[in-house]
């Protein structure tokens, strides 16, 4: 038998048998819950009675304004190595940077006109 396919099969074996029975054994060993109320409750930052429900809808605006912050971190994880290596891309890969740019200028001027960063 080779080593890969004696790997494999212990992977396997683990996998499909010995996981599921760890899961098994951790909720039969356990400990239980004894039904406390007061252990039951929230707690939060030192306030016990929370406001508001816990499944209040939020805000379009908060997503938005999350999926922007990592459009424009993404940016600079590509503008990085590009500033990096400026000297040896030359001024092809200059242009092409400032295309780049335009682009996320573009969108960044589209989202203030659509007016999605201003508060009420």
């Amino acid at each position: 038998m080779s080593p890969e396919l004696l790997l494999a099969s212990l992977s396997l074996f683990f996998l499909v048998l010995l996981f599921p029975a760890l899961f098994l054994a951790t909720q039969k060993l356990g400990p239980r819950s004894t039904g406390n109320q007061a252990k039951n409750l929230t707690y939060e930052s030192g306030v016990t009675a929370p406001c508001g429900k816990p499944n209040a809808p939020v805000g379009v605006r908060f997503y938005l304004v999350a999926i922007l912050y990592v459009i424009f971190a993404i940016e600079v994880t590509f503008m990085f190595p590009w500033a990096v290596n400026l000297r040896t891309l030359g001024t092809s890969g200059l242009f092409e940077m400032f295309a780049f740019i335009g682009m996320l200028l573009v969108g960044l001027v589209y989202v203030y006109w659509k007016k999605a960063l201003s508060w009420q």
